[in-house]
């Protein structure tokens, strides 16, 4: 089901060392949104699990797990990274387990109410303002009250387009759309080609 990589397992490991028996567990818990998650890892008593976790047994030790996060956890990888200002864990979700954001936009427009007057504004006021330098923000997505732009034409790979959204964009359509948690840009800014600079 989940995977520790060696070194995750000799981290972890030395970790519990110090623990006679095995009263501790490794608790993975997900937050973020569907398209873009964050995984927490802790060490916890295993006293400590709530009623929707499960345990799993892995190499040597137990991992606790909410039921509703197994399905986004089932083929993934636990590594132990070191880098040169930070050293922790790491969870690799399976090829195909995290839906990539701009995929949507293939098979079809978000719909909805929150897509409808998100798109009413970047239609009326955002994009006319940009075409003067050939910049493009289209919706990919919506999940729940955040959303997510793609930014094209010389809006992609522009140096100015992180100020322009969140400081021209964002403000007008949190104006317009008050329910708006949070705007993703999902842009592949390094693949612009004549961005206006």
């Amino acid at each position: 089901m989940i995977t520790f990589t060696d070194h995750a397992t000799d981290v972890l490991k030395t970790f519990l060392a110090g623990d006679p028996e095995p009263s501790q567990a490794l608790r993975i818990s997900v937050a973020g949104t569907k398209t873009a998650p964050r995984f927490d890892l802790t060490l916890v008593e295993l006293a400590e699990r709530t009623d929707d976790e499960q345990v799993i047994k892995a190499s040597g030790f137990d991992v606790l797990m909410r039921e509703a996060d197994t399905q986004l956890l089932d083929g993934a990888t636990v590594d132990y990274v070191e880098r040169v200002n930070e050293s922790g864990f790491e969870v690799r979700p399976a090829e195909g387990k995290v839906p990539d954001p701009t995929v949507k936009r293939a098979e079809g427009e978000p719909t909805g109410e929150i897509a409808d007057a998100v798109r009413a504004v970047l239609d009326s006021q955002v994009n006319p303002a940009i075409a003067a330098h050939g910049g493009l923000i289209s919706l990919v997505d919506v999940e729940e009250t955040d959303i997510y732009v793609e930014m094209s034409g010389g809006c992609q790979g522009c140096a100015l387009s992180r100020m322009t959204l969140r400081q021209g964009v964002e403000r007008m359509l949190r104006e317009a759309v008050p329910e708006l948690t949070a705007v993703h840009d999902v842009t592949d800014h390094s693949s612009g080609e004549n961005p206006y600079l």
